[in-house]
């Protein structure tokens, strides 16, 4: 007997923070084009926090919707671009990360298989052995290795009911929204790897970085105030 009608394939819409960002936005929505083909269920986000190079106009020459968010700061950035995006999946991305040429087979297979969340593994740009060994763990499905440059996909209704990204939290935003999904349903880390800049370690130095990065996770974790967080940030961290 002939199959029915396929069903419509799940929209995506791809969610990118930028503050001057305009060296690498270009080149990240140039890949995604690339690897999103001749598909239609896909759109492109970029929720500008007031950037003073050429970000925003870079990201509208390479097609990307453009938005204004009232508010700079991470957090506050993806949840603006999440309540102007259409997508039934919403795939929150850094600037300077690019995923795998599997991203939107992935991102649905995951959802059609019960996933309510997730993220990649992770590579970085730079084959340092030290960051080759800490980016290897980042297979394993547990909190205290969960960042943003992994990227996060999250079924919409999911993020909302969670109560999408803490505003008031200038670090580690990423990390502690992952707690809240998992209360909603399983949260996977697919076998592919998303490939970020390994651009404030060659500025900060790999181990030094990795150690103030360390400092500030469990900080965080032991409940330090954000203000106090984020003058350590500021103060120990180049760029």
């Amino acid at each position: 007997m002939p199959s029915g009608p396929a069903a419509p394939l799940l929209f995506v819409s791809i969610i990118i923070p930028t503050f001057n960002e305009g060296s690498h936005i270009g080149r990240l929505l140039a890949h995604l084009r690339a690897i999103n083909g001749a598909d239609a269920a896909v759109e492109l986000v970029v929720a500008d926090g007031g950037s003073l190079d050429d970000t925003a106009a870079e990201a509208a020459a390479h097609g990307a919707r453009v938005v204004q968010c009232p508010r700079r700061g991470r957090a506050a950035q993806l949840n603006h671009g999440a309540a102007r995006a259409t997508g039934q999946i919403l795939y929150f991305l850094h600037a300077d990360s690019l995923p795998p040429a599997t991203l939107l087979p992935d991102l649905r297979a995951a959802v059609a298989t019960g996933a309510v969340a997730g993220c990649y593994r992770l590579r970085f740009d730079e084959p340092h052995w030290f960051l080759a060994a800490n980016a290897w763990f980042t297979r394993f499905n547990f909190n205290g290795i969960r960042y943003g440059d992994q990227s996060l996909f999250v079924r919409r209704e999911v993020f909302e009911r969670a109560g999408g990204y803490r505003e008031q939290l200038q670090l580690l935003e990423d990390q502690e929204i992952v707690g809240r999904l998992r209360q909603h349903g399983p949260f996977r880390v697919l076998p592919g790897y998303i490939v970020t800049s390994a651009r404030k370690y060659r500025r900060n130095g790999i181990y030094r970085l990795q150690a103030v990065f360390a400092l500030l996770t469990g900080l965080f974790w032991l409940g330090v105030p954000q203000a106090r967080l984020v003058q350590l940030y500021q103060r120990l961290v180049r760029g």
